[in-house]
Parts: C-alpha cells; sequence; structure tokens
C-alpha cells in the first residue's frame, strides 16, 4: 500500500496526519515514512533520531571546447537558458538545467557529454524498530525538487507500505509524489480558503484515478460547507479532527496525538483501515 497524504494548501496539518498514521502503522507492521515536501521537510521533527544523508545529483552537461564548432544546436534545443552559444564561446548556467539530456542528443560533433551536480540531499533514518524514515531536502536556491521527490521515493520503492507526506499545494513535486501511488488522503480545515484548494487539489488528483479521503482537521464543529463541498466532490470524509486546546499542546510540543492517548490511536487505525477499503488495497 502506498498512501499519499496531501492538501491543497499548507497549514492544514497534513504532515500532523501522516506523522501519526506512521507510528500507528508502525506499532504493528513494517512501514517507511517519506517527506516529499523537500523544500521545507519537517516530518523528522517528530521523530527525532540519528540519521545519515544520500546526496542527490542531477546531470548537467559538459562541453569539450576542443570538439565544439560553436555550431548552436544545442542552445537551440534549450528551451530552459541553461545553454548558450556565442561566437567564440559556450557558457553553461547548470542551475537552469533540467538534465534532460538534449543537448547531448542533438550535438553534431559529439562534444556534450553528462556531468553532475549536487542540487540537495536525502535524509534515512530508523526511529522505531519497525519505522523507516526518509526525508528529502532541496539545497537552498535550487530549482530541482521533482529530482529529490523522485529520489526520496526511489528509496522506498521495496516497501510493502509507504506514507509519503507531500507538498502543500498542487505544483511539480506534488504531481511527482502522487506518481505510482495506490490511494491518497486530502486533509484540509474548515475556512473559505480551505474549501477553495482542497477543490483544486481534488482535481489534481482526479486526473490520476486515485481512490480519495477527505480528513477535517482543526474543526471547530461548524463544517457544513466543506461537507457540502465534499459531497459535491464525491469525497467522503474519513476523520474529523477538532480544534482542541489538548490537541494543539501536544502538536506544539512535537508529539503525537496517537502516540499520548489510545483513543486517537483507535482513530488513526480506523481511517487507515478505511482508507484501505477504499483503495481495495491491504
Amino acid at each position: 500500500m502506498r498512501l499519499v497524504v496531501a492538501s491543497g494548501k499548507g497549514g492544514t496539518g497534513k504532515t500532523t496526519v501522516a506523522a501519526n498514521l506512521a507510528h500507528v502503522l508502525s506499532r504493528s507492521r513494517e512501514v517507511v515514512a517519506v517527506d516529499c515536501d523537500v523544500e521545507a521537510p519537517n516530518l523528522h521533527l517528530f521523530f527525532p533520531s540519528p540519521s545519515h544523508e544520500v546526496p542527490v545529483r542531477t546531470p548537467v552537461p559538459a562541453v569539450d571546447r576542443a570538439r565544439c564548432t560553436l555550431c548552436g544546436e544545442c542552445g537551440h534545443f534549450c528551451r530552459f537558458g541553461a545553454i548558450s552559444v556565442l561566437r567564440t564561446e559556450v557558457f553553461l548556467f547548470p542551475e537552469l538545467c533540467h538534465g534532460c539530456g538534449g543537448c547531448e542528443y542533438v550535438c553534431p560533433e559529439g562534444a556534450i557529454r553528462d556531468d553532475h551536480r549536487t542540487i540537495g540531499s536525502v535524509r534515512c533514518s530508523r526511529p522505531a524498530p519497525s519505522l523507516t524514515l526518509i526525508g528529502g531536502a532541496l539545497d537552498e536556491g535550487e530549482v530541482q525538487a521533482p529530482a529529490v521527490v523522485r529520489y526520496a521515493k526511489r528509496l522506498a520503492a521495496g516497501a510493502s507500505l509507504a506514507i509519503y507526506d507531500a507538498p502543500p499545494g498542487i505544483g511539480c513535486t506534488v504531481i511527482e509524489t502522487l506518481k505510482g501511488v495506490d490511494a491518497c488522503l486530502l486533509v484540509t480545515e474548515s475556512t473559505p480558503f480551505g474549501v477553495h484548494d482542497l477543490e483544486l487539489a481534488a482535481a489534481v488528483v482526479r486526473q490520476f484515478g486515485l481512490p480519495t479521503g477527505v480528513v477535517i482537521n482543526r474543526s471547530d464543529g461548524e463544517d457544513g460547507e466543506t461537507r457540502k463541498a465534499c459531497r459535491e466532490l464525491e469525497l467522503p470524509v474519513l476523520m474529523t479532527i477538532p480544534f482542541d486546546r489538548e490537541i494543539a499542546t501536544v502538536q506544539n510540543r512535537g508529539g503525537l496525538i496517537a502516540r499520548e492517548h489510545d483513543g486517537w490511536h483507535r482513530r488513526f487505525s480506523a481511517l487507515f483501515d478505511d482508507t484501505c477499503r477504499m483503495g481495495g488495497g491491504a
């Protein structure tokens, strides 16, 4: 089972839901939790433990000046401005390169080969006997976040149960996180912004044909508009988490409500069971 926990906007409690699920499920089986929010990873804050880092590298072109005839074919091909050919020189801008290899392919002289540059890292740890934590982190100033997401997911590829904590929103990194998964949980809140962005996220997830359920977080009991939107979107509401001082206190100190309260342990276990039934998996 490969489950994505996502949200249309930041601050809904998506990582909190993913962390509680990972904790609960790891009590009875092997779980891999993957933080795909590589521009602002924070899943590890719930599971402090020693870790090791693996660098993430992406291909960039290297030009053999001795073979280059300055024909300009590589520059014409690149749509990202990563390579520019002038009358007397070739200029490379590796920060703009998307690593497609097209410049190497079109070069008639074979003057371009692959080089590599580091754009981020992936942190791996084992905070509990049955829980593996993998978290991607994009280096400051870099733009190739999907490549870091892909690498983090690749490290979890062999897991029988993986929970992916997606980035907020509906951008490229969310698309990369949704690829190849079995089901999705969308976390929202009962606000106009929450409903609006839930609709955007649901439209994206629908393109993947994924079974999808909703968790309403920080509910003040006035969830009518959110539930109406879920009915219209044909999304089942699988859990409601109240706007509660005790819950906030636990979370603010980096705790997990499922770890500290048996009732919430059972509720998150039931959430996973409902998600499996929704997705036809186990």
